[in-house]
C-alpha cells in the first residue's frame, strides 16, 4: 500500500517540459494500479515469462515500452488511471522492495525525495539516484566525464580530418565499442574514489571541511601521473588517474561527494572563471580561511543565501577568503564553520547551522540550490580544459589512442617456439600479413599489435607496436627451435599478453603442449574476465593421446604418461572468457586460423555462443537484424548432423559444401560457415547432433553492441549504484546496468529485456529494463552522448554460470538481440582492494584488501600476483573466515630503485574456497611515480612588442618577441604553434629591440628579415621556423640545451591578430601562450597564460585603457 503520508500529499503527475526533459507517464489502458504488497519487509521481482511486465505508455511519439515495476501480479484497486506520480512511485517503491534489506533501508530516503524533489535536476550518482529524485535530465558526473571526453575527442577527429583536407565528418556512432569501454573506466575510477576505504572518508579527495591545500597537491598529483602513464602507453593506468582527478575537479554526482566548484565558495564570490591555482602553482591563490576564522552565519531555513560571512563574498579574489563545507562528525566542525549542509549531513545542527553545498537543486540536499547551474558550467569547463590541456601535451594521436578512438581489435599472438611448431608459426604469419593487409587496404587505423612467444623455461618478451611493419618484422624473426618436456608455460605467456593488451581484444594461442604453470589459471583467468578478453587456443594435438608415441606429430619427451584432459585448464579459460578451443592437426592449421582474420574484424557482434561437454541433440535459434552483415558461423567438435534454416524455413545440410543459404568450409576441428549474401533477417535456426564437445559461436558486423556491468547500492548514506568487482554473489539480488552503443545518427532502437542464459544456451532468469527507448540523435538527453543506461533488477543472482542477452526492436519494429559471450561465475566470496597507493622506487609498499565470506565458515586460500615480480614475499596462503565473516590481509610490494616512471604494475589477487568451487577475484593496477616529481610549468616573459597593427585590418604585419624558460628541473622540452597564421622564428639570443611606432606596421604583409636577422638564425639548424599544423619542435635538438632561456619571435598579418603558442617541459608541463597584435585601437598586446591543467591566466595592458573608457562613456549618459 502507499504511505499515508503519500496519500495524503496527493502526488501529481510528472508534466514533460525543458526542465524534466521527462515523457509524461501513465498506465496503459486497461493495465491495473498495482501496489507493492509488504508481506514480510519484501517481495520478489516479476520476471518470469508467465507474469510479464506492467505496460507503462511513454507519451514520446514511440510505441508502447514495458518497464518493469518489480511487482509480481497480484489483485488491483481497479482499472482506473492513476497519477503518473503513483506510477513512477509504485516503479520506484517496487525496485526497493525486490531488493530486500537494501529496499528496506532506503524506504525512507525514496519518500523523501517524493514529497519534496520532483523537480530537482542534481548531481547525482546515477539511474538509482534520478529514479528516487525524479530528477532524470540531472547534470551527474558521468553525463559531465562524458560530455567532455565525446566533445573533444570529435574536436580533435574534426582537426585531423581538416589537416588531412579530408570533408568527412566523424559520427560518435562509430568511435566504436573500445571507445565506450575506455570511458567507462575513467568514470568507474571516480567512483572507486568514494568506495574504497582509504579514500571516501578523507576529506582530501572531496575538497571537505576546509582541506583545499591538500586536494590540490592530490590533484596535481593525479595529472602529473596520468602523464606519466600516457607517455609510458600504460592507458588503462592513465585513465584511472584521470578519473581520480575529475573526482575532485569536476562536480561530482553523489549527494555529497563534491569538489571545488559544488563545495568551495568560489561561486558565491561571483567568480566566472575556472580557480587556475589548483592545477597551477604559480597562478595566483586565494587563501584559504584560517581554523579560528568565521565562515558562515546561522541559517535556519533549507534555503541559505547570504549566510556566508562579508569576506568570503569578496570578487576580488585577492580580498577574499576561500572555504569549504564540514560534512558529518569526521573532522570535528570548529564554531563558526560553514556546513556542507542538507539533510544527509549531521554537522548542518553544529553553529553556524545551515550549509552551503550545491550539489543539485533541491533545497532539501542543498542549502544553496540556486547557484548549481553555475557550478555545474564550471564544473564541465574544468573538465573540458583539463582534456584538451591533456590533448595539447601528449599529441592528438597518443590522445586518441588512450581512449581507443576508432580502433580495430588488438591482434594479439601468444606463441609457442619450440621445435614441434613450425607450421603453427608459419600459419600465424600468413594470418597477420593477410590483417595487417586488409587494415592498410581500408584505410582505417591500424591498432594495437602484440606477440608473446614462449617456451620452457622462458616466457617472452612481450612485442607491442602499433606499426604493422614492425609486428611483421616480429613475427618474421620467431623461429620453431628446440624442444622440451611436454608441458609448456603457455598460461605464463597468456598472463603476460592479457596485462598488455587492450581491454575487449581476442587473444589467440598457438601451441601443441600441455601447460607447465596451472597454478596461474585463477589468476589468467581473473584478468580475462576483468579486461573482458576473450582466449582462444588452436591446438595441434588430439588430446585422446595419452602417450607421445601415440601422437601424430609430437617430438618432445614426456616422463609420464600423458592425461586424456592435459588441456582441460585451456577449455576452462576459452569457455569462461568466451573463445573458443579448437583441435586441429598441423595440415588443417593455416585453414583454421581463419577465425583469427573473421574474430578481428571492427564492430564485430556475437549472436549466439552456446556450448556443452557432452553429445546432444540441440535446437539453436538465433535472430539476425538488418544492422547485421557478414554472418560467420564457427562449429566446433564432431558433428553427426547438422542444419539451418532461415527465417522463411529454407533449410541447409552444413555437412555439405554448398547450398542456398551458406559456404561451409569442413576443417579438422573447426566447420566455418558463412551465409550467403543478402543474409534475411529474422530468426534462424541451428540444429544439431554432435558427438562429445562442441562449442557454436555465431557472429556478424554491425556497429550496435552493449557493455554492462552489475551494480549493488553504494552505501546507506548516499543511495547510489556502485559497480560490483569480479563474479556477482549468487542467489541475493543486483542490477545490471547496460549501455547500449553504435546507434547511428536518427536511428531509434527500443530494449525490453536481457536474458540470463545458462551454458546450453537455456534461459535461467528475464531481467526487464526500466527504459526502452534510445535515440541516437536526441539532443536533450544523454542518450546522445552514450547510448544511454538501462537499469533491470535480477530478483536472484543464478547459481549456475550464465551470459547475457540483450533483446530488443529497431524503429521499424524489427527484433533486436546481441549476445555477452563471457561466462559468469556467480560465487559466495568477496574480496575487496581497499586502497591503490602509488609505488615509489626503492620503497615498499602495501596493499590492503577484505574477504567477505557469504557462506559457511571455511577456510580460503588467497593468491597474489603481479606482472613485474614486485611481490614480497611470493606464495599463496589460507585462512579461515567466520560465516558471513570477513578477513582484512595486505600484500607488500618492493619496487626497485631502478623501476621507471610511469611503469604499472597489474596486481591480481583471487581467492578460493577450500572446500568448494567459490573464487572470485580483484584486479589493482598501480603507477611507479618519482619521489619528487617536477610540477613547476614553463613559464613566458611579456611579450615585447616589436611592431603593433594598426586600428584597422590592412596589408600591414604586426611582430613580438618573447623569452620561453622552465622553471622546474625537467628543462623545456618542445615548442609548437597551436594557433596563428604566421610564423614563429626560433633564436639563439635575445633580439635587438627596434620598435616600430604604432599605427606604423610594415605594408605588405611580413617584415623582411635584414643580414643581422638571418645572420642569427644560423641557417641549416633544423627547425628554426615553425607554422601553425607543423610538429612540435624539440627545443633540445634545436639549441643543445634546454635550462635556459629560448627567445622567440612571432610575426604576421594584421588582419591574423591572434595566435597561441603551446610549451612543455621534459615532465609533460604545460603552458599556452596567447599573443593578440593589439589592432583595436592600437592598444597593444594581449598576452594570456594558460595552465598545465585548468585554465589561463590574462595579463593585459589594455584591460586598464577600455576599463577607463567604459567609465567615461557610463559618466557620460548619466550626465545627459
Amino acid at each position: 500500500m502507499v504511505p499515508a503520508g503519500l496519500e495524503q500529499a496527493g502526488l501529481p503527475p510528472v508534466q514533460s517540459g525543458p526542465e524534466l526533459g521527462l515523457a509524461q507517464m501513465e498506465l496503459a489502458p486497461g493495465s491495473h494500479g498495482q501496489r507493492p504488497e509488504t508481506a514480510g519487509g519484501g517481495m520478489s521481482s516479476c520476471g518470469d515469462a508467465d507474469d510479464g511486465p506492467m505496460p507503462i505508455r511513454q507519451n514520446t511519439g514511440g510505441g508502447l515500452s514495458h518497464v518493469n515495476t518489480g511487482i509480481r501480479g497480484s489483485s488491483g484497486t481497479g482499472g482506473g488511471r492513476e497519477p503518473a506520480g503513483h506510477a513512477l512511485y509504485l516503479e520506484v517503491m517496487g525496485s526497493l522492495t525486490v531488493l530486500g534489506w537494501y529496499g528496506r533501508r532506503v524506504h525512507w530516503f525514496a519518500a523523501a525525495y517524493l514529497l519534496v524533489a520532483l523537480p530537482c535536476a542534481g548531481f547525482l550518482p546515477d539511474f538509482w539516484s534520478r529514479v528516487l529524485t525524479m530528477s532524470w535530465d540531472s547534470h551527474t558526473h558521468q553525463y559531465i566525464t562524458e560530455r567532455a571526453i565525446l566533445n573533444v575527442t570529435m574536436d580533435t577527429l574534426l582537426g585531423i580530418n581538416k589537416d588531412q583536407h579530408s570533408h568527412d565528418t566523424p559520427e560518435h556512432s562509430r568511435l566504436g565499442r573500445g571507445f565506450w569501454s575506455a570511458v567507462g573506466e575513467v568514470v568507474r575510477s571516480n567512483t572507486a574514489t568514494d568506495i574504497l576505504s582509504a579514500t571516501r572518508s578523507d576529506p582530501v579527495y572531496h575538497f571537505d571541511s576546509e582541506r583545499v591545500d591538500g586536494a590540490t597537491a592530490m590533484l596535481r598529483w593525479a595529472w602529473s601521473q596520468t602523464l606519466l602513464s600516457v607517455r609510458a602507453g600504460e592507458h588503462q593506468s592513465a585513465r584511472r588517474s584521470l578519473g581520480q582527478l575529475f573526482h575532485s575537479l569536476q562536480l561530482y554526482r553523489r549527494p555529497r561527494r563534491g569538489d571545488f566548484y559544488s563545495h568551495s565558495n568560489w561561486v558565491e564570490m561571483g567568480q566566472r572563471d575556472i580557480y587556475h591555482h589548483l592545477l597551477q602553482p604559480e597562478e595566483p591563490a586565494v587563501p584559504v580561511a584560517h581554523d579560528d576564522t568565521p565562515t558562515c552565519m546561522e541559517c535556519f531555513s533549507a534555503t541559505c543565501r547570504g549566510n556566508l560571512m562579508p569576506r568570503l563574498t569578496q570578487r576580488q579574489p585577492q580580498l577574499g577568503l576561500l572555504t569549504t563545507g564540514y560534512f558529518s562528525h569526521t573532522p570535528s566542525k570548529p564554531e563558526g564553520k560553514c556546513s556542507h549542509g542538507g539533510i544527509l549531513d549531521s554537522s548542518r545542527h553544529r553553529s553556524a547551522k545551515g550549509g552551503i553545498n550545491k550539489d543539485s537543486t533541491s533545497p532539501l540536499f542543498s542549502p544553496h540550490h540556486d547557484l548549481h547551474v553555475e557550478a555545474a558550467r564550471l564544473a564541465s569547463e574544468a573538465t573540458l580544459t583539463v582534456l584538451k590541456d591533456l590533448r595539447d601535451t601528449v599529441g592528438h594521436a597518443p590522445f586518441l589512442r588512450l581512449f581507443s578512438v576508432q580502433q580495430p581489435p588488438a591482434l594479439v599472438f601468444v606463441i609457442d617456439t619450440t621445435g614441434s611448431m613450425f607450421e603453427e608459426i608459419t600459419a600465424a604469419k600468413q594470418r597477420a600479413f593477410a590483417i595487417i593487409q586488409g587494415r592498410a587496404n581500408s584505410g582505417g587505423q591500424p591498432g594495437t599489435y602484440l606477440l608473446v612467444p614462449f617456451h620452457d623455461p622462458k616466457v617472452g618478451p612481450v612485442y607491442e607496436t602499433d606499426d604493422p611493419e614492425q609486428f611483421m618484422g616480429y613475427m618474421e624473426d620467431l623461429m620453431a627451435l628446440g624442444g622440451g618436456d611436454e608441458p609448456e608455460m603457455c598460461l605464463s605467456g597468456i598472463q603476460l599478453a592479457l596485462t598488455h593488451s587492450p581491454p575487449l581484444s581476442e587473444i589467440f594461442v598457438f601451441t601443441d603442449a600441455s601447460p607447465k604453470d596451472g597454478h596461474l589459471f585463477s589468476s589468467v583467468k581473473a584478468l580475462a574476465l576483468e579486461k573482458q578478453c576473450k582466449v582462444t587456443f588452436l591446438l595441434t594435438e588430439d588430446p585422446s593421446h595419452k602417450t607421445p608415441a601415440a601422437s601424430r606429430r609430437r617430438r618432445r619427451r614426456s616422463r609420464e604418461p600423458l592425461s586424456p584432459d592435459r588441456f582441460s585448464l585451456y577449455s576452462a579459460l576459452s569457455s569462461v572468457s568466451g573463445g573458443l578451443t579448437v583441435f586441429t592437426t598441423n595440415t588443417h592449421i593455416h585453414n583454421v586460423s581463419a577465425i583469427v582474420e573473421d574474430s578481428t574484424v571492427a564492430d564485430k557482434v556475437t549472436l549466439l555462443h552456446v556450448e556443452s561437454n557432452s553429445g546432444v541433440e540441440s535446437h539453436h535459434p538465433f535472430r539476425v537484424d538488418r544492422a547485421v552483415h557478414r554472418v560467420i558461423l564457427h562449429l566446433t567438435g564432431k558433428l553427426k548432423d547438422c542444419n539451418l534454416t532461415n527465417p522463411s524455413g529454407v533449410s541447409q545440410s552444413l555437412l555439405a559444401e554448398h547450398g542456398p543459404l551458406a559456404e561451409i568450409q569442413s576443417f579438422e576441428g573447426l566447420n566455418r560457415v558463412r551465409l550467403l549474401s543478402p543474409v534475411q533477417p529474422g530468426q534462424w535456426t541451428l540444429h544439431a547432433r554432435t558427438d562429445g564437445p562442441f562449442t557454436f559461436n555465431i557472429i556478424g558486423d554491425s556497429s550496435v553492441d552493449f557493455l554492462y556491468y552489475f551494480a549493488t547500492v553504494a552505501n546507506e548514506t548516499h543511495p547510489g549504484l556502485s559497480r560490483v568487482e569480479g563474479s556477482p554473489i549468487a542467489g541475493v539480488p543486483t542490477f545490471l546496468v547496460l549501455t547500449v552503443k553504435g546507434l547511428a545518427p536518427d536511428e531509434e532502437a527500443s530494449f525490453s529485456h536481457v536474458t540470463l542464459l545458462g551454458a546450453n544456451g537455456e534461459s535461467l532468469q528475464k531481467v526487464w529494463l526500466n527504459a526502452t527507448s534510445l535515440s541516437s540523435s536526441s539532443s536533450s538527453s544523454i542518450h546522445s552522448y552514450a547510448g544511454g543506461e538501462l537499469v533491470g533488477v535480477v530478483d536472484s543472482v543464478p547459481r549456475v554460470p550464465f551470459c547475457v542477452r540483450l533483446s530488443g526492436y529497431d524503429g521499424s519494429g524489427n527484433k533486436l538481440e546481441r549476445v555477452s559471450t563471457e561466462m559468469i561465475e556467480p560465487t559466495h566470496v568477496q574480496i575487496q582492494v581497499l586502497s591503490v597507493p602509488r609505488l615509489v622506487p626503492g620503497h615498499s609498499t602495501i596493499v590492503q584488501f577484505d574477504v567477505l565470506n557469504h557462506g559457511p565458515a571455511r577456510l580460503f586460500n588467497l593468491a597474489a600476483t603481479d606482472d613485474r615480480g614486485y611481490l614480497h614475499p611470493r606464495g599463496p596462503h589460507s585462512f579461515p573466515v567466520a560465516e558471513k565473516g570477513s578477513s582484512r590481509g595486505q600484500v607488500d610490494l618492493l619496487t626497485p630503485a631502478t623501476a621507471e616512471a610511469g611503469a604499472a604494475v597489474t596486481l591480481t589477487l583471487t581467492v578460493r574456497a577450500l572446500d568448494s568451487l567459490d573464487s572470485n577475484y580483484a584486479v589493482a593496477y598501480l603507477t611507479v611515480v618519482p619521489p619528487d616529481p617536477d610540477m613547476s610549468p614553463p613559464s613566458c616573459s611579456t611579450p615585447r612588442l616589436e611592431r603593433p597593427c594598426p586600428p584597422r585590418c590592412t596589408g600591414s604585419s604586426w611582430s613580438v618577441s618573447l623569452a620561453l624558460s622552465d622553471r622546474g628541473r625537467s628543462g623545456l622540452a618542445s615548442l609548437q604553434l597551436l594557433r596563428g597564421e604566421g610564423v614563429l622564428t626560433l633564436l639563439p639570443h635575445a633580439p635587438t629591440p627596434t620598435p616600430t611606432p604604432p599605427g606604423e606596421g610594415q605594408a605588405g604583409g611580413h617584415r623582411q628579415q635584414g643580414p643581422q636577422d638571418r645572420e642569427s638564425l644560423a641557417p641549416g639548424r633544423p627547425g628554426s621556423t615553425l607554422e601553425k599544423g607543423e610538429p612540435p619542435v624539440n627545443v633540445s635538438e634545436w639549441s643543445g640545451v634546454s635550462s635556459g632561456p629560448m627567445w622567440v619571435r612571432y610575426e604576421a598579418g594584421c588582419c591574423a591578430p591572434h595566435a597561441e603558442l603551446l610549451v612543455l617541459d621534459g615532465a609533460g608541463n604545460l603552458r599556452r601562450c596567447h599573443l593578440t597584435s593589439g589592432q583595436q585601437g592600437g592598444l597593444g598586446v594581449r598576452h594570456s597564460i594558460e595552465t598545465n591543467g585548468s585554465g589561463r591566466t590574462t595579463l593585459s595592458s589594455c584591460f586598464t585603457v577600455v576599463l577607463l573608457l567604459w567609465a567615461c562613456g557610463f559618466n557620460w549618459l548619466w550626465s545627459l
